[in-house]
């Protein structure tokens, strides 16, 4: 690997209220992303789109943005400040949203779709690369500064369903673009701090350099599993809040379901050092996906069996085990077996394959919506399965010496 670049005398001052600043950016940049998520879907079956026309939707940027993301990080690496070009991707992005606002056929909502996803994924990365510098440079907390980001969305899924239960879906759109222009006035304070010492996460420079010495039983079938077991989860993304609409749940209950997610996923963080840390890294990853299995064979059984909004509440709370414990669980493993100076590229193989996997299962869940309806999280427990097995081959052969050297 070529030496790290040294630090200007400018760089090793900490910029003024710097985890504040990135806290600022974390917490604006979640509002659109919190109501992306849960209430696009609502909005394309609003326009008239059919249940595959939907998934191609959602799955096509999937897979463009695992392709692009990676050479936009790199570009920001060499860029004279990331914080630029940071601002340019959310302004590009606030634009693009204006797309939606167009007659909604289906080739312009794809089109819109596929050119956003461009610009609007690279922000998560490119602001987590700021704050990493802070955590090396100044020793600041990263969590500290992240958290913000999962209360935002949390917030976001809770108001844009009130919004929506007042007026209707057609509003997500607008919600989206007030989202991104709030973000980008706020990216204009983003603090200045130069070149970085290393990569980006899911850099395409350090990926490349990388991953022929990442590339064993082990590392593959870990982040393979992990994948899939992630990519399980794309049925509910895509389609969780169409049915709980069919079965007439308001949308204040669809957000407060979805924001109940994201307070057991947080609630994971908060607990996991203290319940979980001592657990074998490949035990966690099999708790992760024994829970995402018993999620997706409930979801059906919920609302036939009577149990109603508390039993839908219930299995939200899986969401902790399914995905909290995933994403933790997958950097306790790049962080107990990989060098240093390989963990950057680790994250980004890792990024691939969940982002590969959540594409096609996404554009798979259309057609699954469409034939089976709820019941194609039976499907999903299968897929999660499939995962599963992946961790029990890598907890089979796991490295005697740290992975990359």
């Amino acid at each position: 690997m070529p030496p790290l670049q040294t630090l200007s005398p400018e760089q090793l001052v900490k910029p003024r209220q710097f985890e504040l600043r990135i806290s600022l950016i974390f917490l604006t940049i979640f509002v659109s992303l919190g109501i992306h998520l849960p209430y696009f879907p609502l909005w394309l079956e609003a326009k008239g789109f059919a249940a595959e026309e939907i998934a191609i939707i959602l799955s096509a940027p999937m897979f463009l943005r695992v392709v692009t993301t990676p050479f936009i990080t790199a570009m920001a690496d060499r860029a004279k400040d990331r914080s630029n070009i940071l601002v340019l991707m959310i302004a590009t992005a606030l634009l693009l949203s204006l797309g939606y606002f167009l007659q909604p056929t289906y080739t312009v909502v794809l089109g819109v779709s596929l050119v956003l996803a461009v610009f609007w994924t690279p922000q998560t990365p490119l602001t987590d690369s700021l704050a990493l510098s802070g955590v090396r440079r100044f020793g600041s907390v990263y969590a500290r500064m992240r958290i913000w980001g999962s209360i935002s969305f949390l917030v976001a899924n809770f108001i844009g369903g009130a919004i929506i239960a007042a007026y209707g879906a057609t509003t997500v759109p607008t919600m989206i673009s007030v989202g991104l222009a709030v973000a980008l006035v706020l990216s204009f304070f983003a603090p200045r701090l130069g070149q970085p010492r290393k990569a980006s996460p899911l850099s395409a420079t350090d990926i490349q350099e990388a991953a022929p010495k990442l590339l064993n039983a082990y590392f593959l079938f870990f982040v393979i599993g992990a994948g899939i077991i992630i990519a399980s989860h794309g049925f509910l993304y895509g389609f969780v809040s169409i049915y709980w609409k069919s079965i007439e749940l308001s949308e204040t209950l669809v957000g407060l379901l979805w924001a109940w997610a994201v307070v057991a996923e947080v609630g994971m963080f908060m607990i996991f050092t203290r319940v979980f840390s001592h657990i074998r890294t490949s035990t966690l990853l099999v708790m992760a996906g024994v829970a995402a299995m018993a999620r997706w064979l409930l979801y059906p059984l919920i609302w036939p069996a009577g149990l109603g909004v508390i039993g839908f509440f219930a299995v939200q709370t899986l969401h902790a085990f399914s995905t909290g414990l995933i994403l933790i669980g997958l950097q306790k493993m790049i962080g107990e077996t990989v060098v240093e100076e390989r963990m950057g590229a680790a994250q980004g193989i890792a990024y691939f394959a969940n982002g590969f996997a959540m594409a096609a299962v996404t554009l798979f869940s259309g057609a699954l919506y469409d034939r089976l309806g709820v019941d194609g999280f039976f499907v999903m427990a299968g897929v999660a399965a499939i995962g599963l097995g992946f961790i029990l081959l890598a907890a089979r052969s796991a490295p005697k010496r740290r992975l990359g050297r």
